[in-house]
Order: structure tokens, then sequence, then C-alpha cells
């Protein structure tokens, strides 16, 4: 039963989180969360990886009141009411707020990022304005559903087109955090804007830093043109954002934080050794950064370099082994293809663990395969099950119904010659 397996990490990741995708729009950059293993075969087969006149009159008669009459022949439209929501991020502790933390709204359990705090923690942002901020490998890749279902509400004697917050939270985004999540289920357009505080809390087991410490020591200018890159990220304007950034690491050539969003700007426009020169920057500056180091081990992974791969995987999920469930799986990938399986169990079992909506089944087919090379052949097939519990409509679904029904032969065949 021993087989030789490669796990293709490159473009499966884009599959496995597809499975688990709602129509919608999604942030682009970033690296991926969560890929699929492809290849290689198993006890059960080969696994793919105008103003006008009055009618009748010779002339146009001239109005009274010129304004009220032209408003009047005017037609109206029942327009979409813009909303603004306002609100303040707070530590639980009464530590000191990090700057520019990312602030998500959550609708049916999809997240997008729509706001940064400034250096007080105070956020605002118009909650029917599409952004287009990158994801980056901690954030879910599942897509956002939009902005719910349009209705009608008495507002003001009339109706208001406003969007839906049904459904729809607010959050702050901190690595290493845990955050209260406010409720916008009741809220109308003409309400108070201000959502109230967003407390952030500490999680144990997180040495690294989310947001790193160079931060605070950047001048002025820096920091100024820092935050103008961000700005144009929430606007989808990676070119704007990019000179920005680059702006501010001239300032201050230590900030961390902004080699990090260059390299993902750099990665996202198929620029793979500036995106590796300016993650290893930010380490330079900052190594206890973890964005960094989990950037640069899921963009090796994607290209199947599992030795490059597995040190800098290690290193950020020992800095912060909570918040990326994605790098996780790729360490399982990575140690898996170098036939280190104990290391591979124990990542995909951590992926598993931190993955409770299973946006990423392949979690599971990957730990059936980890399984196989132990020998652990009953235990092989349940994993296998789960992950088409969890995909039903996998693309492999019949491949690997066949390995569990191979497996499950296998097992008995060898319980009844051990008789």
């Amino acid at each position: 039963m021993k087989t030789a397996l490669v796990v293709m990490f490159a473009g499966t990741l884009a599959a496995a989180s597809a499975m688990a995708q709602a129509p919608g729009g999604a942030a682009p950059g970033g690296a991926p969360a969560g890929g699929a293993p492809a290849g290689g075969s198993t006890p059960g087969g080969t696994t793919p990886g105008g103003t006008g006149g009055t009618p009748g009159n010779r002339f146009p008669t001239t109005p009274t009141n010129p304004q009220q009459t032209q408003q009047q022949q005017q037609p109206t439209f029942d327009l979409p009411r813009p909303v603004f929501l306002s609100g303040k991020v707070m530590m639980d502790n009464g530590s000191p707020v990090p700057p520019n933390i990312v602030i998500q709204r959550v609708c049916n359990g999809n997240p997008r990022n729509v706001a940064y705090t400034d250096s007080k923690g105070n956020f605002s942002f118009q909650w029917d304005q599409q952004n287009g901020m990158m994801l980056d490998a901690s954030q879910s890749s599942m897509t956002d559903s939009g902005f719910g279902q349009m209705r009608s509400t008495g507002s003001m004697g009339g109706r208001s087109n406003s969007p839906s917050m049904a459904g729809c939270e607010l959050r702050a985004e901190l690595a290493g955090y845990r955050s209260d999540m406010i409720n916008l289920f009741n809220r109308q357009a003409m309400d108070n804007p201000d959502v109230g505080r967003i407390v952030l809390h500490r999680m144990g087991n997180v040495e690294g830093l989310s947001i790193s410490a160079t931060s605070f020591m950047a001048p002025k200018d820096a920091k100024k043109s820092y935050e103008k890159g961000l700005q144009f990220m929430l606007k989808n304007k990676p070119d704007d954002a990019m000179k920005e950034f680059e702006k501010a690491v001239t300032s201050y050539p230590k900030y961390a934080d902004a080699w990090v969003n260059i390299g993902k700007i750099r990665v996202a426009q198929k620029n793979a050794d500036g995106g590796r020169e300016a993650m290893l920057k930010a380490i330079e500056a900052d190594s206890k950064l973890v964005a960094p180091h989990i950037e640069l081990g899921m963009m090796a992974a994607r290209e199947n370099k599992w030795e490059e791969a597995a040190p800098y995987l290690e290193r950020g999920l020992k800095l912060d082994p909570i918040d990326y469930p994605s790098a996780w799986y790729a360490s399982a990938a990575a140690n898996f293809n170098m036939k280190k399986y104990d290391e591979a169990e124990k990542a995909a079992r951590e992926a598993i663990k931190l993955d409770p909506k299973h946006a990423n089944p392949r979690s599971d087919y990957l730990l059936g395969l980890i399984l196989i090379e132990k020998h652990e052949y009953p235990a092989a097939a349940e994993q296998f099950k789960s992950y088409l519990k969890f995909a039903p409509n996998a693309p492999d679904k019949v491949v690997v119904q066949e390995q569990i029904s191979k497996i499950e032969k296998f097992v008995a065949d060898s319980v009844e010659a051990s008789k």
C-alpha cells in the first residue's frame, strides 16, 4: 500500500476556494486562503489534481415661479440613499490602539474589508461603496454576497432604497486578537451613523505582530504616505497605492508594513521576484511581523518549492498559530512532499481545526493522503468521506469514491487474510 504522492499546490488553491465561494465580487491580490493537492496515486487510484410651454398657446407662457414649474416638470427618481457608518476600536486592556486596523463588514458569513482606523482608533466609511482591498493570507477567500436585498422602509414620509444590512455585522480584523461584533440588522439609513465601540481581545499563544512596531516610530511624512496608500488600496488603485508606499519606505526604510504592501502589489502584478524582495525587506525591518513570513511561504508553495516554503511557514505559524489556516494547509502540503509525514499530519489537523466552516475541505483530503502514507487506512478512508461531505460537488468526486471503495476492500481483505 505504500505510494509516492506529490501534492501540487499551484493552481489548486483557487479550485478549493471555488467550492466554498458564493457569487459576488472579491478583493484582489494577496495570497489565496487554501488550496488543493493534486497528482499522485493512492490505494484507490490516481487523484487529479428642459423647460416647456403650455400646450394650446401660440407662445410659451411665463410662469409666476419658473424654478418651481421647472422642478414640477422634471421627473423624480427614488434613488438609493447613501449610508455612512463610523465607530471606534479599543483594546480590552486600555492599551494604545495600533494604527490602520482593518474594519470588515461580514454579511451572511462573508467578509469584506471596508475601512482602516486612524491613529486614535476611529473609522468611518460609506456602506454601499464598492471597495477593492487586497486580501492577505489570513483572510477567507470566500467572496462577498453583496449588500443583501433592497428593501423599502418608511423614512421622512417617503421610500428609502438604502441597502439592507440584514445579516450583516462589523468587526475589526487584527491577527492575534478576537473582535467584538456589532450587529447591523435593524439599522436604517437615517439612524445615527455612530455604531459604537469595537473591542479587541488579545488571544493567547500569539507572540508575533500583525502591525509592525516600526509603524509607531515612522516620521509624519512617511505615515502620511502610507495612509494615502491604504486609501488607494481601498479604492482598488494599486498603481497609486504603490507610489505612496514607495514614498513611505524612501522616507523611512524600516517601514515594515509598507514593504509588505509593496510586496503584495508586486505579486498581484506578476512580479514575484520583486514581491519576494519587498517581503525580505519587511523581515529585515521587523522579524516579528507575521505577514512577510507567511506570504513568502505561500508564494513558494504555489510554485511547489517545498524546501523554500517550509521554513517561512514554520516561522510565521510559530509567531501566530491561530489566524492562518491556509498557511497550515500549505505547511502540510510542503511536509507531505518532503515525506515528513508526522509534521504534515499535525499541520493538516491544525488547518481543519481552524476552519470550522470548512471553507477549504481539501484539508480533509490531504490528511487522508498523509494517513495512507502512515498506513492508517481506515482513518484515511474516513477523511476522504469527510472531504466529500463538505464538498459534495467536488470535480474529483467519482475518483475519491473509487479510492474509498478500494481502501475499504483492501482493509477487508487484510482482515480476512489474517484469520
